[in-house]
């Protein structure tokens, strides 16, 4: 397998917590969510995950991605669970009872280019240590909260023991690199969106931008 397509799932359906801002961008409708799940079956070049730790990934994500036999990561918030719209610890055991994968999307959803340093080491090493304490396993995989990041803070990751970093940087991505693009799922995506996504190949300079966009990112601080 010569590349894979990560896709990122952030909330679906009707919510029962107030946005953050531009966050509806990024929320999608149960139709929507089944029709880019009924164009991954049987791809083992797809990789599925979620942000957020909404409600929504064990009341609508679970149950669809369990009858068409799939699996994801999903990527929770270790200092919000229980909030109101949110999994709580109970949410997070039935996720992983039910074979997905639990990696950390951080503490309390904030910018990880703006931490100061404990601020850091609450965001990354105690969020997976908390989250590694309510699976029973070690948590090492994460996903950047907005896909924000520079050299210092892939260095933060790395002296963190992270294994994995997910970003939301767009494309293709290699199957064992440390640092993973993803496609994001948006509220305005149509039954053409999935197709496109897993076997379009992008132009030419829509690939050099995000080719030139990561340079940017990995070396900026």
């Amino acid at each position: 397998m010569h590349s894979v397509v990560n896709l990122t799932v952030h909330g679906i359906g009707p919510t029962d917590r107030e946005l953050d801002p531009g966050e509806d961008q990024t929320w999608v409708s149960v139709e929507q969510f089944e029709q880019v799940l009924d164009a991954v079956v049987g791809r083992e070049d797809v990789r599925i995950t979620f942000d957020d730790g909404n409600a929504s990934d064990l009341e609508v994500g679970l149950p669809r991605l369990l009858e068409r036999g799939l699996t994801a990561e999903f990527f929770v918030l270790a200092g919000l669970l229980g909030e109101p719209g949110r999994l709580d610890e109970s949410g997070v055991l039935e996720l992983q009872a039910a074979g997905m994968r639990i990696g950390s999307h951080g503490w309390a959803h904030r910018d990880w280019r703006k931490l100061d340093a404990e601020q850091a080491v609450q965001e990354i090493s105690e969020a997976n240590r908390f989250l590694g304490s309510l699976i029973g396993g070690p948590v090492s995989r994460v996903a950047i909260p907005f896909g924000s990041y520079d050299r210092r803070v892939l260095s933060r990751l790395r002296r963190a023991n992270v294994t994995r970093a997910y970003t939301s940087d767009g494309g293709r991505a290699r199957p064992g690199s440390w640092l993973q693009a993803r496609n994001s799922l948006r509220h305005d995506i149509d039954a053409t969106w999935a197709p496109r996504v897993l076997d379009g190949t992008p132009p030419l300079p829509i690939r050099a931008r995000r080719i030139a966009s990561r340079t940017y990112k990995r070396v900026r601080g």
